[in-house]
């Protein structure tokens, strides 16, 4: 049945105008941006398949390539382009929220931005948000990159990069691709002596951030770990 034969009250586009766009579900809000869909199904089962296509996860979907969409019956070039520049506006825009923001020493302040960058990474990536005194966003970066299961870190380029930066703190993270976000004795290790490198030159490791599919990354300082 198409939207249009559906009851107002039902419909997204006039549940959203009443409700507020929070009240929809993925697929509900991904139907409003696709607008038609294809004989035999309306705009919200196309957008059911592409959340199937990727697990059910707006993570994975927001990484698949311009090819993976378009793939889907249904999704042509144009919406996967449409889809894509709309992800990336929203990565943007993250990215400018969090340079505005005052104040990063509390966890919860950078757990979205993180699981939007690293959740979906089939590769292990550490990486570090470098702040002022004031604990803002001076600059993020990969500063190193692994296989699916390690990544090698290096204090001595942590350091180099703390310093290239005139950082004060740093917020560290890394993924783990297994989707389990749990510490290992390797992780905690390395947690130590990146903290004791980075105090030689004052630089304060405020969290360290692991990383994993869609569960809550787990923070090292709410953990008691730093």
């Amino acid at each position: 049945m198409a939207i249009t034969d559906w009851p107002n009250q039902e419909r997204p586009r006039e549940r959203l105008l009443a409700q507020g766009a929070q009240a929809l579900s993925d697929a509900e809000l991904l139907a409003i941006y696709l607008r038609v869909g294809i004989r035999g199904k309306s705009a919200v089962d196309l957008a059911r398949d592409l959340l199937r296509r990727h697990d059910g996860s707006l993570g994975r979907l927001v990484d698949a390539s311009v090819s993976e969409l378009s793939s889907v019956p249904g999704i042509g070039l144009a919406k996967a382009a449409q889809l894509k520049a709309s992800f990336e506006l929203a990565r943007r825009a993250l990215n400018e929220e969090m340079g505005r923001r005052d104040n990063f020493s509390s966890p919860g302040a950078v757990r979205d931005w993180l699981r939007l960058k690293l959740a979906h990474q089939q590769q292990e990536m550490f990486m570090a948000l470098w702040l002022d005194a004031q604990n803002r966003l001076l600059h993020a970066e990969i500063l190193f990159t692994g296989t699916l299961t390690q990544t090698s870190v290096y204090p001595r380029e942590v350091v180099k990069q703390a310093l290239a930066h005139n950082a004060a703190a740093v917020i560290l993270a890394h993924n783990h691709p297994s989707g389990l976000a749990e510490p290992s004795n390797a992780d905690e290790m390395m947690t130590r002596g990146l903290r004791q490198a980075l105090a030689l030159v004052d630089v304060k490791l405020l969290d360290h951030f692991i990383v994993a599919g869609s569960t809550t990354p787990l923070s090292f300082a709410e953990r008691g770990l730093l």
